[in-house]
C-alpha cells in the first residue's frame, strides 16, 4: 500500500481534479486505488471530455508515447494531467510486444487476441526466454509547464496457461516467482504492491512530495 503523512494533503493540486488521459478501465481502476487515498481527484479524461479524440501513439518508447498524451490533452483542458503508457517486453521476443502492446495481435484493446498471440509465440522459447517486463511510464504535466517524469518495471515469465480472474491485459499469464502467482491471482492491494504501475506512482508521489 502507499502511505503519505497527511501533512501533504495541502499541495495545492490536491483539490484539482487530475484528469487520467485513458480510456482503458483497468488502468483507470488502478490509478484511482492509488491516487484518491492521498488525496487526489482522479477522473478519466474520456468522461468529462467524451468529444475528443485520441491522439495517435507515433512514439518510438513508452515514454515518448506518455508524453505525447499528456502534452496532447494539456492542450485542449489545460488541467494537470497525467498519462501512461505501459507494456509486456518479453526477452525472447526481442522485447516485444513492447509499444505495441495494447494492438499485439492487430485490433487495439482486444486482450484475448492479444494473449492467444503471446502463447503461441513462446511455445518454442525456453524458459530463459520467457522472462519478461512490464514496464511503465507516467507523465504528470500541469498547466503551468511542469513535468514529472517516473517509471516502474515488474519481472516475471510468460506462462502458457492462464490463472487467475483479476487483472486486465496479459496479467493471467505473466507468472511472478516472488509470489507464485499470476498477476491475474493477486488481490488489487498485492498488486499494486509490486506492479509495474504501482512502482511508477509511487516514484511519482515521492516526487510530488519534493515538489510541493
Amino acid at each position: 500500500m502507499i502511505s503519505v503523512k497527511h501533512r501533504y494533503r495541502s499541495d495545492k493540486w490536491m483539490n484539482e481534479v487530475l484528469l487520467l488521459a485513458t480510456k482503458n478501465k483497468g488502468k483507470i481502476q488502478e490509478l484511482q486505488q492509488l491516487l484518491t487515498p492521498l488525496g487526489y481527484n482522479v477522473e478519466s479524461i474520456h468522461l468529462l471530455y467524451p468529444h475528443i479524440r485520441e491522439p495517435e501513439e507515433n512514439g518510438t518508447t513508452f515514454l515518448e508515447n506518455a508524453r505525447l498524451k499528456a502534452q496532447y490533452y494539456m492542450k485542449y483542458t489545460h488541467r494537470p494531467c497525467i498519462a501512461d503508457d505501459s507494456g509486456l517486453c518479453v526477452e525472447g521476443l526481442g522485447g516485444q510486444p513492447g509499444i505495441y502492446s495494447a494492438r499485439y495481435a492487430g485490433k487495439h484493446g482486444d486482450d484475448a487476441a492479444n494473449n492467444r498471440k503471446l502463447v503461441r509465440e513462446i511455445k518454442s522459447l525456453s524458459i530463459q526466454q520467457r522472462r519478461a517486463e512490464y514496464i511503465c511510464e507516467l507523465v504528470l504535466l500541469y498547466p503551468d509547464g511542469r513535468e514529472i517524469l517516473a517509471r516502474g518495471q515488474c519481472a516475471g515469465i510468460i506462462q502458457e496457461t492462464p490463472a487467475g480472474t483479476n487483472g486486465f491485459g496479459y496479467d493471467p499469464y505473466f507468472y511472478v516467482p516472488l509470489l507464485q502467482k499470476t498477476m491475474a491471482e493477486l488481490s488489487p492491494v498485492q498488486k499494486n504492491a509490486i506492479s509495474h504501475r504501482g512502482q511508477a506512482l509511487r516514484h511519482l508521489i515521492d516526487q510530488l512530495i519534493l515538489d510541493k
